[in-house]
C-alpha cells in the first residue's frame, strides 16, 4: 500500500487554488514580477522523510524567513545573553519595517529579531573574520541544513539594493544609538544578501527539520543546535514571527511560523512535524494569502495547534509478530497515542507490506487517544490494505477508533472472536 500523505498535500494544494486575493510585493521590482500561481507545501516528519507537492522544485528568494536561522546562528556562537543586550523578544506589534527601538531601558535597542531592525542588528553580529562578507557566512550555514549548496540570487538582491531606502534608514537610525558598532551600509547590503538566499519548499523543511528535532539535524544525527537555542527560536516565531498578524496566527493556526515577502511561510511544531509554503501573493500584513489558507488547513486537519495539549509518544509500533497458519497473520500491537505524527510512521511501515490475502492483526489495548486526523489516516491505511489483498482485524476492547464523528460505514470489521482467528 502507499501512504496517503502525498495524495493529502496534492488535494490541498488543489482546494487552494481557488484563492487569488492578494498582491504580489511590488517594493521590490524582481519581486512585483513574480509568476503569481506559482503554489507548493512541503512536510518534514521527525526522523526526516519529506513529503511535497506543487511546485516544489521552484527556487525562490528566502526574505524574512532568514531571520529566524541567522537569530540561531548568532546564538549558538556568541551565546543568548549577549544577543538580548543587542535585541530584545518582545512583540511589536508594528508592520515589518517600521522604524522603532523599544525604549523602556536604559539603552534603545530592537525589540525582537524578527522585525527588520532587530534582523539588521543579529546580522551585523555575525562575526566575519578576514573580513569575510556576513551574508557567504550565513550562505554555508543555510547549506549545511538544508543539505545542498545554495546560492544568492543576485538580481533580487541587486533590486532590493536599487530600492533600500527604508532599511538604510533602519541601520542609520541604529548606528545613532551604537546598536550598530561598524558602518550601516555595509551591513545593510549584506543583509539584502542574506534575504537574496534562493531555496525551494524542501530546502525549507530541510532546514527546519533542526528545530523540529530539537536541534539535532535528522539527515546527519549531528547536533547543530543547543536544545536552549531552539526554545529560543521557536518562542521568538511564536509572538512574532507573522509581525503584526501574529495574535491572529496564534489562535488561528498556532504553530510557530516565519513569513517572507517572497511568499513562503515556515512553521514548525516541536517534536512532531515542520511544515513549508510557497505561494507569491500578500496580504496587507506582508504574508502570503494561500500560504496563510494552507497552514490553516493543515493544522485544523492534522490538529497541530500547539495549545492542543496532545502529547506525541513517538512510539506507535510496541511489537510484531507472524502467526505461521494459511491465511498467516501478522499481529501489530500499538501503544501511545494516535495523532498525524504516529499515524504517518505507522503507514510508512504498513507500506512494506506487499499484496496477499493474509490477515493483519491491529491490537489498539494500549491506545490511550486517538485524534481526529490519526483515526481518518490509520481508517484510510486499513482500507489500502483491503484493497490490496488483506483481510484486516482489530482488537479494539475501548472502541477508540468508535465515535459519533466516525461513519459506520468507514468502521473496519471488528472480530467476534479475535483468538480464534490467532489460533
Amino acid at each position: 500500500m502507499n501512504t496517503p500523505v502525498p495524495e493529502y498535500l496534492a488535494n490541498l494544494l488543489y482546494n487552494c487554488k481557488a484563492n487569488g486575493g492578494g498582491q504580489l510585493a511590488d517594493y521590490i521590482p524582481e519581486l512585483a514580477s513574480a509568476d503569481p500561481n506559482k503554489l507548493a507545501v512541503a512536510l518534514t516528519t521527525l526522523d526526516g522523510l519529506v513529503y511535497s507537492a506543487g511546485d516544489d522544485e521552484y527556487e525562490f528568494s528566502i526574505q524574512s524567513i532568514s531571520k529566524a536561522f541567522t537569530y540561531a546562528y548568532v546564538i549558538e556562537e556568541l551565546g543568548l545573553d549577549t544577543v538580548l543586550k543587542k535585541v530584545g523578544v518582545e512583540p511589536s506589534g508594528e508592520a515589518f519595517n517600521e522604524i522603532s527601538l523599544d525604549q523602556s531601558e536604559d539603552r534603545p535597542k530592537p525589540k525582537n529579531p524578527m522585525i527588520n531592525s532587530g534582523a539588521i542588528t543579529t546580522h551585523s553580529l555575525i562575526a566575519n573574520a578576514d573580513n569575510t562578507c556576513r551574508a557567504e557566512i550565513i550562505r554555508k550555514f543555510f547549506s549545511e541544513l538544508a543539505g545542498r549548496e545554495l546560492s544568492f540570487d543576485m538580481s533580487i538582491f541587486q533590486s532590493e539594493m536599487n530600492t533600500a531606502y527604508r532599511n538604510l534608514s533602519i541601520g542609520y537610525s541604529l548606528r545613532n544609538v551604537s546598536i550598530l558598532e561598524s558602518d550601516p551600509t555595509e551591513i545593510i547590503e549584506s543583509y539584502i544578501k542574506q534575504c537574496s538566499i534562493n531555496v525551494t519548499v524542501k530546502d525549507l523543511v530541510n532546514m527546519i527539520s533542526v528545530l523540529v528535532n530539537d536541534g539535532i539535524l535528522p539527515r546527519t544525527g549531528e547536533r547543530i543546535l543547543s536544545h536552549k537555542t531552539v526554545r529560543q527560536v521557536l518562542t521568538v516565531m511564536t509572538t512574532c514571527g507573522m509581525y503584526d498578524a501574529a495574535g491572529d496566527w496564534l489562535a488561528n493556526v498556532g504553530i510557530p511560523a516565519k513569513s517572507g515577502v517572497a511568499g513562503g511561510i515556515i512553521g514548525v511544531l516541536p517534536g512532531q512535524v515542520g511544515l513549508a509554503v510557497f505561494s507569491p501573493k500578500l496580504d496587507g500584513h506582508g504574508n502570503s494569502v494561500r500560504g496563510i489558507d494552507i497552514m490553516q488547513q493543515l493544522s485544523n486537519d492534522m490538529g497541530l495547534h500547539l495549545l492542543e495539549g496532545v502529547p506525541s509518544s513517538r512510539v506507535i509500533v510496541h511489537d510484531q509478530s507472524v502467526v505461521r497458519t494459511k491465511p498467516e497473520v501478522k499481529v501489530y500491537k500499538l501503544q501511545g497515542v494516535l495523532q498525524f505524527t504516529e499515524a504517518e510512521r505507522l503507514l510508512r511501515i504498513l507500506q512494506d507490506e506487499d499484496k496477499s490475502d493474509n490477515i493483519i492483526v491491529f491490537d489498539l489495548s494500549h491506545i490511550s487517544l486517538v485524534n481526529d486526523v490519526g483515526r481518518r489516516m490509520f481508517l484510510d491505511g486499513i482500507d489500502r490494505l483491503r484493497a490490496d489483498g488483506h483481510d484486516v482485524a482489530l482488537i479494539d476492547p475501548d472502541l477508540v477508533l468508535r465515535d459519533a464523528k466516525t461513519p459506520r460505514k468507514f468502521v473496519p470489521k471488528i472480530y467476534q472472536d479475535i483468538q480464534e482467528v490467532l489460533n
